[in-house]
């Protein structure tokens, strides 16, 4: 039986909110089988729970933001990212502000927590939602038109294709595919940071966003360079972001997926679209499990051992 999984034992860091600017104390904690993965605001009285849900998504300005009962929690989605690349089914996760800290802009953060907490499975079947029809969403006409889509597929593989006119961003490959049967989260998708340009930070900050960014988390552009000192981590990691940001967002969902997604200047909003039509076609999936590894996708048992070897 391929199984659920949750960490080991409780695991503790301190960052900054990317938008806030303020100090986060994030901890990770176990949970029980079929919890999913939950949020809580313990700084509310009394607690506010957020579980993992494309229906709880509520601001998607910048980030994917969780909410509930007129409380926030934003920017999940890189440590959904980690989760998901992980395997980590069940969690709770305890944050003391409304914006999950940033870290160093990419996932790779979370995956070093996740790993010193380690991961046990757990005597339950773990749950896949498999893509068995076509679902696609778009948005805009001509050159501003933006689309993603969701197609069968026996594994979990991601096409996208980002278009910003930038020179920085021209000079660099600006499609990337990552097939998880054949690379790995953590080496090849999970050191892929956020990026922003110069331009944008005085409006973006005049609306309350991107107060804590900082060439320490995030590679920055004037208007026709970056400017972090040390380049950039992979030669194509502006789209290679993109696609750790789309893992985030669709792992929102509730399940790994067995599909294939494919998107062309997606984002945040659109991502979380694709999964509302999605769960508004049943018809256009099955929540399964499997009995056996030989039945389950032997991509996703790669990946899995893969990414566990390299702790």
């Amino acid at each position: 039986m391929l199984k659920q999984r949750t960490i080991k034992q409780q695991v503790r860091t301190i960052g900054v909110g990317l938008h806030s600017g303020t100090k986060v104390e994030l901890t990770l904690r176990p949970a029980a089988i079929d919890t999913g993965i939950v949020f809580r605001r313990i700084d509310l009285d009394p607690i506010v729970e957020f579980p993992a849900s494309a229906m709880a998504v509520g601001d998607t300005r910048m980030a994917s933001v969780l909410i509930k009962d007129g409380a926030r929690v934003s920017t999940v989605e890189h440590l959904m990212s980690a989760a998901a690349g992980l395997g980590v089914d069940n969690m709770y996760i305890d944050v003391n502000a409304e914006e999950i800290p940033i870290m160093d802009g990419s996932a790779s953060s979370f995956v070093y927590l996740l790993q010193q907490a380690g991961v046990e499975e757990q005597q339950a079947p773990k749950k896949f939602i498999k893509v068995i029809k076509p679902v696609e969403v778009r948005q805009g006409k001509g050159d501003a038109e933006k689309w993603a889509r969701l197609s069968p597929y026996d594994g979990f593989k991601l096409d996208f294709f980002i278009e910003f006119n930038h020179p920085a961003v021209d000079g660099t490959m600006q499609r990337a595919s990552v097939d998880f049967g054949d690379v790995s989260y953590v080496h090849d998708v999970a050191r892929a940071r956020t990026f922003g340009f110069m331009q944008d930070v005085e409006s973006l900050r005049g609306m309350g966003l991107a107060r804590g960014g900082s060439l320490e988390n995030a590679i920055v552009m004037d208007e026709y360079r970056i400017l972090n000192a040390d380049g950039l981590r992979y030669e194509d990691e502006f789209v290679r972001h993109k696609i750790l940001d789309a893992i985030g967002d669709l792992y929102l969902v509730g399940h790994p997926l067995l599909a294939y997604y494919t998107a062309h200047k997606s984002g945040h909003a659109l991502n979380n679209q694709l999964l509302l039509a999605l769960l508004e076609q049943p018809e256009s999936y099955e929540i399964v499990s499997f009995d056996t590894n030989e039945a389950a996708p032997q991509s996703y048992l790669r990946q899995m051992e893969r990414e566990w070897s390299l702790t």
